[in-house]
């Protein structure tokens, strides 16, 4: 930044903080970033659509289905060059990559993130990889917050918020949808509720989808509206269709998870692609529902075409067979995750949303029309109605969002007439998918590390905080063979802490700790000075913390339950320093107040 600007802008915070009170402030950075993220979703829907437009249009319709295979390879190869030579960094997947930042980075985020998945994800998305773009949209607008946030020089609270307020702003952009948007800001990004938070969320979605109208007019991406009335008689089969929700969601995550440790073996980013983008490769030519994010196919199903969308099935089967239809559909289910799997491995940038989605749609229309195909029922049930309720169980539970879920098929459906079977289904898959899979797919990795940011404002906190800020190191150290006269005249003296940590000579391990009353009954007994030594004093701690191993919850943890004051710290099998329950209350008390923005 030039000092011109620097200088301007120094004006301009000055001139802020004059005129304009904080919260006045951050209500209009909320209307900026709430645009900002309406602008970074038109980009990215566009720019996707084009490249779809350009390549399925002219190549795969007049020429041959072959292009199936080769465009998926071309789009990850693009977008691994992008990565490594224009980029030159890592991709970072998404609604992930921002809960991340939000818990180790203090709401910071990267400069390349604001515009490495509008470069990414279209090209991934556009040339056939089996993503969606929800989550490059959210991370977009995340980043781009982030920034505007640090060059306004606002606290991590404030950072925190306006995060969140990119993405509501993003979803609202993307659906339409601005309650759902604000509550995916709350339940995914675990934002608190308040008033102050509230209003932020309220102008940031409205700023969205203001945006989304001045570039889409009323076009929205599930053009549909209920017909079919829900009736009452029906709820056994919505409590059925919940419960098999559930279950889809853990073979989802599973599968997502076993494909990510897969490809993270793989140290290769050159291999990483090529059986990645062969993978998804094959999967596109032989089953070309699974190009792209899927839409079309939800649209098809609802809209009660389903013929539509299987029509290019490789096989060329009879789709007037109920059972065939059915089996083909239940194999989009099986392998949309697979092929989202592979495209993530092979280095492509996306999200899960959309597949989220589409598996879910697909999954309640199976089970209506095995339903009525089986003639078990005395009325059949609505197809497009399932197919509805099947979307909110599975985001239910894949994302752990169940009011998301709920509040977002209802908003895009326009009505809330479905708002019954919406709450059982979403409700039943998710405590299902919570007790066998503890965190959403897009918090697993941070949740196996206890380091997600939670609702649980005190966990919330403890996770924010650093270890490393609350380790003392200005222990006198003692060695085993040390005698009680050199203990007394090099350390007791000379310290002024009352705990004293025993180490090995050579290795530096920590061999006990002496306490200052052990050594009261004996250091004014100077007939000792050269009897006892460190070794005939110290004792084992009652905890040890593990510096790279230990997180603040688990530091805590063992606080109380051995009601020590101090705690000893080791890094690769050294003793480091200790950890005071005085210091570390002072600091959580300091975070407390940074975290609430009070």
């Amino acid at each position: 930044m030039s000092a011109q600007r620097r200088t301007l802008l120094t004006r301009f915070l000055i001139w802020r903080l004059k005129n304009i009170s904080h919260k006045q402030f951050i209500l209009i950075v909320s209307i900026l970033v709430g645009f900002l993220s309406g602008m970074g979703a038109v980009l990215i829907k566009n720019g996707t659509h084009f490249i779809q437009l350009l390549l399925e249009g002219k190549l795969i319709k007049e020429y041959h289905s072959a292009f199936y295979f080769i465009f998926p390879i071309i789009g990850l190869t693009l977008t691994y060059l992008i990565l490594t030579y224009i980029i030159r960094n890592r991709p970072t997947q998404g609604i992930p990559a921002t809960l991340f930042a939000i818990a180790k980075k203090k709401g910071i985020m990267r400069r390349f993130q604001m515009y490495g998945s509008l470069l990414t994800a279209p090209i991934t998305v556009g040339f056939g990889g089996s993503v969606g773009l929800e989550g490059p949209t959210v991370a977009t607008g995340a980043a781009l917050s982030s920034n505007l946030s640090r060059l306004l020089h606002m606290n991590q609270a404030t950072r925190t918020l306006l995060i969140g307020c990119a993405a509501a702003g993003a979803m609202s952009s993307i659906f339409k949808a601005p309650i759902a948007a604000i509550i995916f800001a709350i339940e995914v990004i675990s934002l608190d509720l308040t008033l102050v938070s509230l209003i932020p969320l309220l102008l940031a979605s409205v700023s969205a989808i203001i945006t989304s109208y001045f570039f889409f007019g009323n076009d929205i991406l599930l053009p549909f509206s209920i017909e079919d009335e829900f009736l009452l008689k029906d709820i056994p089969l919505y409590i059925l269709l919940g419960a098999v929700a559930g279950f889809v969601s853990i073979y989802f995550t599973e599968t997502y998870e076993r494909f990510q440790k897969f490809f993270e073996r793989i140290g290769s980013p050159i291999k990483r692609l090529i059986i990645g983008g062969m993978g998804i490769g094959i999967l596109v030519y032989f089953i070309p529902p699974l190009y792209g994010e899927g839409f079309d196919v939800i649209n098809n199903l609802v809209q009660g075409n389903p013929e539509k969308a299987l029509e290019n099935n490789f096989f060329d089967l009879d789709l007037t067979n109920v059972w065939v239809m059915i089996a083909l559909l239940g194999g989009l289910v099986v392998f949309k995750v697979i092929a989202s799997s592979l495209t993530f491995g092979a280095g492509g940038v996306g999200g899960i949303f959309a597949p989220t989605l589409f598996m879910g749609s697909i999954m309640g229309y199976c089970l209506a029309k095995i339903l009525n195909a089986t003639n078990l029922l005395a009325t059949p049930v609505s197809e497009s109605n399932f197919t509805l309720v099947g979307m909110t169980g599975l985001m239910a539970g894949v994302l752990h969002a169940p009011l998301t879920a709920i509040f977002l098929i209802a908003e895009v459906t326009g009505g809330y007439e479905l708002f019954l079977p919406l709450m059982i289904a979403a409700a039943i898959s998710y405590s299902i998918t919570k007790y066998f899979v503890p965190h959403s797919v897009y918090a697993m990795e941070l949740g196996r590390k206890g380091e997600l940011i939670t609702h649980n404002k005190d966990h919330a906190v403890l996770t924010l905080m650093n270890i490393k800020s609350v380790v003392e190191q200005n222990f006198a150290t003692l060695y085993p063979d040390m005698t009680l006269g050199e203990i007394v005249h090099q350390a007791v003296v000379k310290s002024n802490r009352n705990i004293f940590p025993v180490i090995h000579p050579d290795t530096g391990a920590l061999e006990g700790i002496i306490l200052l009353d052990d050594l009261r009954p004996v250091m004014f007994d100077q007939s000792l000075y050269n009897e006892v030594t460190a070794r005939h004093l110290m004792q084992n701690p009652p905890a040890i913390i593990i510096l790279d191993e230990d997180k603040m919850t688990h530091v805590m943890k063992k606080f109380q339950d051995t009601g020590a004051w101090n705690l000893p710290v080791t890094q690769d099998g050294k003793y480091y320093g200790f950890v005071s329950k005085s210091k570390l209350l002072t600091v959580y008390r300091r975070k407390l107040i940074d975290f609430s923005g009070k």
